[in-house]
């Protein structure tokens, strides 16, 4: 199993948006929603027109899923850019379609493994090593811990038992001990 990286580089996330609306714009949102949710991509392809608008085609202000990794109810909001790119992608969906559709069939999600191959060429383009589809959870953990430092809450969100998981996850770990050694010396 090959090991994933956040993108720790608001300069190559930036690349990484553009290279993929390039691609099309599913492409884009798939990537979108990931980092700025934190949601696995298992989650993330099954979500549908219904989980993000009501019955009279408004736009909700919390997603609320059952996780399929931990069979546990989350609820969060639609926030902020992601609100509008949503609001704007979706406007002419109906109820019960997939917002991140394959090609193949009628009305199916892309598969994890699509997802994949999305993401990992538009990061070999770009240069980047060690992405694949839990880059986009590890990034949104990466800069949410950067932003708000506080690891109990990041814990949460991701369902995890410990603050140190949390912290080797999103890979704080491995930065601080890659500091201490850049800044050691005898």
């Amino acid at each position: 199993m090959n090991f994933v990286q956040p993108i720790r580089s608001k300069e190559k996330l930036e690349q990484m948006k553009e290279e993929l609306k390039r691609t099309g714009t599913r492409n884009y949102l798939l990537f979108y929603t990931g980092i700025n949710t934190g949601l696995r991509v298992s989650d993330i392809i099954k979500l549908n027109y219904d989980d993000i608008r009501d019955n009279y085609s408004n736009m909700k202000s919390h997603i609320s899923i059952t996780e399929k990794k931990t069979g546990k109810i989350k609820k969060f909001p639609i926030c902020n850019g992601l609100y509008n790119e949503l609001e704007n992608y979706t406007k002419n969906m109906v109820q019960g379609e997939y917002l991140f559709r394959s090609q193949i069939g009628t009305n199916q999600p892309i598969t994890t493994t699509q997802a994949y191959r999305i993401l990992k060429a538009t990061a070999n383009k770009l240069g980047l090593e060690e992405v694949g589809t839990h880059t986009m959870r590890k990034t949104f953990g990466y800069w949410h811990y950067k932003q708000y430092h506080d690891v109990a809450l990041l814990q949460t969100i991701f369902n995890h038992s410990s603050p140190s998981i949390t912290l080797r996850y999103i890979g704080i770990s491995q930065d601080e001990i890659d500091k201490s050694y850049y800044n050691f010396s005898l």
